[in-house]
């Protein structure tokens, strides 16, 4: 179907979206895309890429104005709260081949994939209901308006309307974890990934270049406080290394409730889920970004190898599902070991934790 005049609806400007949507126009469709919130929105906080986030990037001819962004992370460093090393993982060695590990402002992503997806975003655009048919999907959106498409994607997140209105499940499930994220600037020196592993919680501080750093810190809970910075301060008192001087730098912090997404299938008729909309889990491994990107260059490859759209959803959720599985599973794995106690989690750390952190990612090595 490459090239085709295919009438294709992309719910969602994030990540996944975007992503999506700049495949799509390299393989010649012309997306149409929309987005609930309005384009005003500012993202303030940061993100890193791991190598096949680079790669999929590199696939939809995005790497480059990248490249000039943030920092590249050459090693990750694991210590315990003291800031004391337990085990550290070679990005260079882990990643030959694939891509570069980054560091960078969310806000900057954003924009290199806005400039890429090419086209109109319509913000401030909801959709109130979908009625899937065989050959289309008509859309209503928030304002009565009405259109039909042949297909339908929906990469509008953990909480997707699209995934709700085409019955293919409701909300997220708690993966039991609260999330705090800043940028500081004014903080002390850090050339690498550093984080710092206390009792079901761990800090971790990577450079952005800049004298920027991109902080993120969780805890095992559900609750959100009332005042993070204050929670942030509170719950790290008393860690090691680099943690104190980041903390005195640090004026605004974003909480989140961390929730994973499970479905039986991703598509319904001609609509189908990208990101987390279909497949949300906690960002202890730093790859929902990869595989945002990576469902877009599936998809877009998928409808151009296929005859019909049925068939094109189908080879994709195939083809993605079970590198989807090994990203939750390994998820699931190293938010176990975190958990283990200090006293018994240190030692094996100090023992295998390269090796151990290294194999998460061993499937993502091979493509997408």
């Amino acid at each position: 179907m490459a090239g085709s005049n295919l009438r294709i609806l992309v719910v969602g400007a994030g990540i996944a979206g975007l992503a999506v949507a700049r495949a799509l126009r390299l393989a010649g469709f012309r997306p149409e895309v929309t987005e609930r919130l309005p384009a005003s929105r500012a993202a303030g906080v940061g993100i890193y890429l791991p190598g096949n986030a680079e790669r999929a990037l590199r696939e939809i001819g995005l790497d480059g104005p990248v490249r000039p962004l943030g920092q590249v992370i050459g090693r990750q460093r694991f210590c315990d709260m003291q800031g004391r090393e337990l085990c550290e993982v070679d990005l260079g060695k882990l990643w030959a081949g694939v891509g570069e590990c980054r560091a960078l402002p969310s806000a900057d992503l954003h924009q290199v994939l806005l400039t890429g997806a090419g086209g109109e975003v319509r913000y401030g655009t909801e959709i109130r209901a979908l009625d899937v048919g065989r050959e289309t999907v008509t859309v209503t959106f928030g304002d009565d308006r009405q259109a039909e498409y042949d297909l339908v994607i929906g990469a509008d997140g953990r909480h997707s309307a699209v995934r709700t209105l085409a019955a293919l499940g409701g909300p997220p499930r708690p993966a039991g974890q609260v999330v705090y994220r800043s940028i500081v600037t004014g903080g002390p020196r850090i050339a690498e990934w550093t984080g710092l592993l206390g009792e079901r919680a761990a800090f971790v501080v990577v450079p952005m270049g800049a004298g920027r750093l991109y902080c993120y810190a969780d805890e095992a809970g559900t609750d959100l406080p009332v005042d993070p910075l204050a929670r942030v301060r509170e719950l790290f008192d008393g860690y090691g290394g680099p943690v104190p001087a980041v903390l005195d730098a640090v004026e605004r912090v974003h909480v989140t409730r961390t929730d994973e997404v499970q479905l039986g299938r991703w598509s319904r008729g001609r609509v189908v889920l990208v990101g987390d909309a279909a497949h949300a889990t906690a960002p202890t491994l730093s790859q929902g970004a990869a595989m945002a990107l990576e469902d877009g260059v599936v998809l877009a490859r998928a409808l151009c190898r296929s005859m019909t759209v049925p068939e094109a959803l189908s080879g994709y959720e195939s083809r993605r599902r079970p590198r989807i599985k090994w990203v939750l599973d390994r998820t699931r794995d190293r938010d176990r070991t975190r958990d283990v106690p200090p006293a018994l989690r240190d030692p094996l750390l100090r023992d295998r934790g390269g090796r151990i952190f290294q194999e998460h990612y061993r499937l993502l090595v091979a493509p997408a």
